[in-house]
């Protein structure tokens, strides 16, 4: 079975190749692999033995009783490496296929890398393929829709600036009602942190907002938020492959971070805008490293859990196993954080087996959620593995500190129905520490 025997209508796919001829796919593919790749891709096509030792580690391989054509070399000989053999002279039925494989069949989650014995970046390979998905104009529906929200407000969720504010003056109203010394400091200058969410919080869970902005004052943190646009931290246009719209935004967000002259910039519970300001973004300003230090928000809690500075007034007692996101554990290297904090808070932790940097993937991430209801039996039944490795750990709760792994996990345990709920970092600790100043 190959990419061809599981073709999906989607209407931006459809649309894409409509205005696509042989000539002109020929034309952009050579531009992006002389201008935007090198030594790196070479290197990786020159040494790739198609052994298929990257297969057990990829969750559509494994969920479809593995076949071969879901295996991370599968997936590239059916796309880059297709590329590179035709020299780019391909039809346009072949760039539809090409990018619905990598754009909902490959989550970027990069755990082949751990299983190939020379190293290659399968991800990178498979952004590169989406890059020139994007330059063709061949990307699905409703990930495009998002980076054109991205393009428009700034924003994943077409946010405006007044909801924005609206949202942040409404969750201090509320929080204040709990706790009266509670502020959400807008545009203050000099703060220690800028503290950096993603759109779907003031837009759907705005309680993520209400619980930091509780954590932050009861822990005495100098912080801030931007008024300006530059708050979102969140990028699907990385996953696209709109790189000018990603580095836009990412300029944004510093931009924002500096003219408050803040210290640093703490991101939310949010792996794959972490990847994007951490790792991506700056890259491609060509900045050698980033303008204002950035941590993410599991590393920011280790840090107040450690100096003392959140003190606990109960732990959460039902047993919890932990979710590893792929862009802070195998992109960042926080599991061992991840754990302590945690620890701090739940004494009852069952892992899943495997865990840590070999922890399946959530198969949200890498844009794949974001493309919609077209693709959503795909994605769901592309990860049964994940779903098998949840219930061996016979718990009720699993902690998962990214939006996209909430999203990705909901579905796998509805679908799947391993009747277990998910939480936040935030939502344990607002739960369980000490509020002296809560009325």
């Amino acid at each position: 079975m190959g990419i061809a025997d599981r073709k999906i209508e989607d209407e931006g796919l459809k649309r894409g190749i409509k205005a696509l001829t042989p000539d002109k796919i020929q034309s952009v593919i050579q531009n992006v692999l002389q201008g935007e790749t090198g030594a790196k891709l070479k290197a990786y096509a020159e040494t790739c033995m198609r052994c298929g030792m990257c297969a057990p580690a990829c969750h559509y391989y494994l969920s479809h009783d593995g076949d071969p054509s879901y295996s991370p070399a599968g997936k590239v000989d059916q796309t880059m490496w297709k590329i590179l053999r035709s020299n780019g002279r391909l039809t346009p039925d072949d760039i539809y296929l090409i990018a619905q494989l990598a754009y909902t069949e490959c989550n970027l989650c990069r755990r082949c890398t751990h299983y190939c014995p020379i190293g290659i970046d399968t991800g990178y390979i498979m952004s590169t393929v989406r890059r020139i998905c994007h330059k063709l104009g061949v990307t699905p529906l409703y990930i495009q829709d998002t980076a054109h929200s991205h393009s428009g407000t700034m924003n994943q969720m077409w946010v405006k600036e007044d909801e924005w504010i609206d949202s942040l003056q409404w969750q201090e109203e509320e929080a204040r009602d709990e706790i009266a010394t509670v502020r959400f400091p807008i545009e203050k200058e000099g703060a220690d942190i800028m503290y950096s969410v993603i759109a779907p919080e003031p837009k759907f869970r705005t309680q993520l907002i209400y619980q930091a902005g509780v954590i932050f004052d009861q822990a005495g943190v100098d912080w801030t938020l931007p008024q300006t646009p530059g708050w979102d931290n969140s990028d699907m246009a990385m996953f696209t492959g709109d790189y000018e719209i990603m580095g836009r935004v990412k300029r944004a967000h510093f931009e924002a971070a500096q003219r408050l002259k803040v210290k640093r910039i703490v991101m939310g519970e949010c792996g794959h805008a972490f990847r994007s300001i951490y790792d991506v973004g700056n890259r491609w300003l060509g900045w050698k490293w980033h303008p204002v230090p950035v941590v993410h928000s599991v590393e920011f809690f280790w840090e107040l859990f450690t100096e003392g500075k959140i003190k606990l007034a109960k732990q959460f007692k039902e047993p919890v196993t932990i979710h590893d996101p792929c862009n802070i554990i195998r992109g960042r290297g926080l599991m061992e954080k991840l754990r302590e904090v945690v620890g701090f808070l739940c004494p009852n932790v069952v892992e899943m087996t495997p865990n840590r940097e070999h922890n399946l993937c959530c198969c949200a991430g890498g844009g794949v959620i974001n493309c919609g209801p077209p693709f959503k039996n795909v994605r769901v039944e592309g990860n049964r593995a994940k779903a098998e490795q949840l219930k061996r750990t016979e718990v009720g709760v699993v902690i998962a500190p990214c939006h996209n792994c909430h999203g990705g996990l909901e579905d796998i345990i509805h679908h799947y129905e391993l009747g277990m709920s998910l939480k936040f970092l935030g939502d344990l600790i607002y739960d369980c520490m000490e509020k002296p100043g809560a009325q």
